[in-house]
């Protein structure tokens, strides 16, 4: 699948009837735009007061009663037409009319905020911080790493992202009679922003961040947290970041340039190939000196790099079962060994790096109709697995049923599909600690948040397409929400530390949120 470039709108504009997005949720509400907003200023009461002359003419006209008021200034009807009342809008049920916006209807978030940086990140992940799991409190803080893709390839970088100040999302008719600090949880602040940045040859393709253990601290300085970067020029770089998120958290901290702006090692093994696909493995977690980083490229290869106490090792044989470009990898969250894949092939493989030969040793050779280019493997049930495919299906699959390679037996059947979204799956993402939730991202605009253990009720399973409104299709029951806002948003991710916060990436920056769905 070849590059995905990314634009955002997030003005509020009407230009010739021309509506643009500004953001949305489930509970997105839509308005009407007058042509003439903005035309010339008229008074209202204009030749209604007459002139002293004329009112004394009239004077000398009138019986005793003297003047008629209702005469000079006629009473004001009422108008019979009601106050338009915003609706929700659902993707999908009918286009949005030129003279109609989506404004955000923030009855529905529990935060809500947008940051903007200079160059778009295709790509970003989620640092762990030793502000506490399980964190509910506000405001909040998040640390990203990302990569940027910027308009020339020398003016590319890799930065790490604090941001800060995240309050809660201020709702009308809150009740002002609730806790004091609940209230100041509320408070209308802007968030806050701040970033470090190293020099990066080529736009990042992809960015992932060491796994570390959960409810644990991040390494002192002195010890290394690895980030690794997909390089559009065939190279994976692997740096230390942690003197950038000591920079940021340490007042008065300064880094060694030369050891936080060079990589700490480059892998070369697929030429000048370009990839996305990328992945460490779990085991990092308990044995930071034997790291494993998994990596394919476009001409469908996958090599693995792994790491003693000495430093990083490019292996030179690659893993060939795909027959085109390997869009994805994951490691398995439960066995050391294994990994899966998947490709514009259109198929999904799991491989055992022992095996022999370095071919896959199970695998659904048909599991989309186009490109797969997404996977996610649950980390709680490890015998599921997510794809995400160009033609916009999301599937779920058991991977008890798939079939071993050398057998005749045909392609599993997935658990679930869902084709919600009308255009390539960009992102999809298991929740951390939920194992029938997820996040997916589409180039059709929308996040979405799905729940498979949601089962349809009995009143709705008459429901047909009839009762749709013309144009429209069914909402499965399993969508728990709709986030917009953002245009052909290309990463999505789950904070492990901060229960059902959401972060988004496209053109102009971020979104984190976090709704009253999960």
């Amino acid at each position: 699948m070849s590059k995905r470039a990314v634009t955002e709108l997030q003005t509020t504009s009407v230009d010739d009837g021309q509506a643009y997005l500004k953001a949305s949720g489930s509970g997105a509400k839509r308005e009407n735009i007058g042509n003439n907003e903005m035309g010339e200023f008229e008074d209202a009461w204009e030749d209604e007061i007459e002139s002293d002359e004329e009112v004394t003419d009239r004077d000398g006209d009138e019986g005793e009663d003297g003047m008629e008021v209702d005469e000079i200034m006629p009473a004001i009807e009422e108008s019979e037409e009601q106050p338009l009342i915003p609706d929700t809008f659902i993707p999908g049920m009918r286009p949005l009319e030129k003279d109609e916006i989506l404004e955000p209807d923030d009855s529905v978030y529990i935060m809500r905020h947008s940051m903007n940086v200079n160059w778009p990140c295709l790509s970003f992940d989620i640092l762990r911080d030793s502000l506490g799991d399980q964190r509910q409190r506000y405001p909040a803080t998040a640390y990203l790493v990302a990569g940027t893709q910027a308009d020339l390839a020398k003016n590319n970088e890799l930065s790490v992202y604090k941001m800060s100040s995240l309050h809660r999302t201020q709702k009308d008719g809150d009740d002002s009679d609730s806790d004091d600090e609940e209230n100041d949880d509320d408070l209308d602040e802007d968030a806050i922003l701040e970033f470090r940045s190293v020099p990066h040859l080529g736009g990042v393709n992809r960015v992932r961040v060491q796994p570390l253990p959960p409810s644990t601290p991040l390494p002192p300085v002195s010890q290394p947290y690895h980030a690794a970067t997909w390089a559009e020029t065939g190279k994976v770089h692997i740096w230390d970041i942690r003197p950038l998120i000591a920079s940021l958290d340490v007042p008065g901290y300064t880094y060694d340039k030369s050891r936080a702006q060079m990589p700490v090692f480059t892998v070369n093994s697929h030429g000048r190939a370009e990839g996305f696909a990328m992945d460490w493995a779990a085991s990092g977690v308990t044995n930071p000196s034997a790291l494993r980083l998994l990596t394919g490229d476009i001409h469908s290869k996958i090599y693995l790099t792994t790491s003693t106490p000495s430093g990083f090792n490019a292996l030179s044989q690659p893993f060939l079962s795909h027959t085109s470009s390997v869009e994805d990898v994951q490691w398995s969250p439960s066995e050391a060994t294994v990994f899966a894949s998947c490709s514009a092939d259109q198929s999904v493989q799991i491989w055992d790096v022992r095996s022999k030969g370095r071919k896959s040793v199970a695998g659904i050779d048909a599991a989309h109709e186009s490109d797969v280019n997404v996977i996610s493997w649950n980390k709680t049930s490890t015998y599921l697995l997510l794809s995400g495919g160009d033609e916009g299906a999301i599937k779920t699959w058991d991977l008890r049923n798939v079939k071993k390679k050398g057998t005749s037996n045909p392609d599993p059947t997935p658990v679930a599909s869902f084709t919600w979204h009308s255009a390539p799956i960009t992102s999809i993402e298991w929740h951390p600690t939920e194992d029938s939730i997820f996040a997916a991202s589409g180039a059709d605009d929308q996040v979405t948040l799905w729940d498979l253990g949601v089962e349809q009720d009995d009143d709705e399973a008459g429901n047909t397409m009839d009762d749709m409104p013309a144009g429209g299709r069914e909402v499965p029951p399993q969508l728990l929400f709709v986030h917009q806002g953002q245009k052909d948003v290309k990463e999505v991710h789950w904070h492990p530390q901060i229960p059902g916060a959401v972060i988004s990436t496209a053109l102009d920056g971020f979104n984190i949120f976090k709704t009253i769905s999960v």
